[in-house]
């Protein structure tokens, strides 16, 4: 099974909040994939293809261009699951993890 990080600066706020909207669009969706969370500090030892952030901390992981190799998603409100299902789903068929 795929993994999906979930990061946020220290690992214990944003991140989890996100994680829990994450794991019900997951369940919604069926999609094939486990959900972590934790740090940025984590980042560099993550193996999946995906990651997901807010917004801001997207934009300055995809400015430094140290993760080309993933797909990094921001996201707006951690409430919005439509925004989450949208953007997530879109990653996970980038990463070809689902069609």
């Amino acid at each position: 099974m795929d993994k999906v990080l979930v990061a946020c600066r220290a690992g214990v706020g944003s991140s989890l909040m996100l994680k829990v909207k994450l794991n019900e669009v997951k369940n919604e969706q069926n999609w094939p994939i486990q959900v972590e969370h934790t740090s940025l500090d984590e980042l560099d030892s993550f193996d999946g293809k995906v990651v997901v952030c807010l917004s801001d901390v997207a934009e300055e992981l995809n400015k430094s261009g140290n993760y080309k190799d993933k797909e990094i998603v921001g996201i707006k409100s951690i409430i919005n699951k439509n925004e989450i299902a949208t953007k997530v789903g879109e990653a996970l068929k980038e990463a070809n993890i689902i069609k």
